[in-house]
């Protein structure tokens, strides 16, 4: 492949260098994002495609004493996922989130929660800036305000951060038809 640079090539997302990351779903705010009935849902499809993939998941929570927990269902699908707490907008910029990502020492980094605009963005653009790949799963993230998620997610894609769906993630870390996982992630996106 003389004469391409490696940056201008198409990457996969591979499932060996993948962790999934879910961006402070709580209570006192998640009512107030655009489609949120649909959002949950769709979270809660990810983090089991997730699971029986065995890619590992993160997951935050933005000063939990103001905004509450993880919403209620999203949390039972996490269960067993420990609660990084953060106060930043960033992930990136709490010291315990860092330290959880790079002991999975993967650098392709699935994106959901909310909201887009502002912590899902700020994550993004740090994680990219710190030599990670981010991928902020479009159909699994939302903002208060519509317009406010168009931008973030036009931005996104303008500073070069992929954005793609639950189900087309879910099927490229797959790969294969015909297996157990497969078979899983089918019955989940049906």
């Amino acid at each position: 492949m003389e004469g391409i640079n490696q940056q201008d090539m198409v990457m996969r997302i591979e499932i060996n260098m993948s962790v999934a990351v879910i961006v402070d779903v709580q209570e006192r705010l998640f009512h107030y994002v655009q489609e949120h009935e649909h959002l949950a849902v769709n979270l809660i499809t990810l983090i089991r495609g997730m699971q029986a993939l065995k890619v590992p998941l993160l997951r935050t929570q933005q000063y939990t004493r103001g905004l509450g927990p993880t919403v209620r269902s999203v949390g039972e699908a996490l269960d067993g996922v420990p609660v990084i707490e953060k106060i930043s907008f960033s992930c990136c910029d709490e010291p315990a989130f860092m330290q959880a990502l790079e002991a999975t020492e993967r650098r392709q980094v699935i994106l959901a929660g909310i909201e887009a605009h502002v912590c899902i963005l700020q994550t993004a653009l740090d994680l990219s800036g710190g030599g990670y790949e981010p991928i902020v799963v479009w159909d699994c993230v939302s903002s208060r305000k519509e317009h406010d998620l168009v931008i973030a997610l036009q931005r996104l894609q303008t500073e070069g951060i992929r954005v793609t769906t639950y189900e087309s993630v879910l099927f490229e870390l797959c790969r294969y038809a015909g297996n157990d996982p497969f078979r899983e992630i089918l019955s989940l996106v049906k």
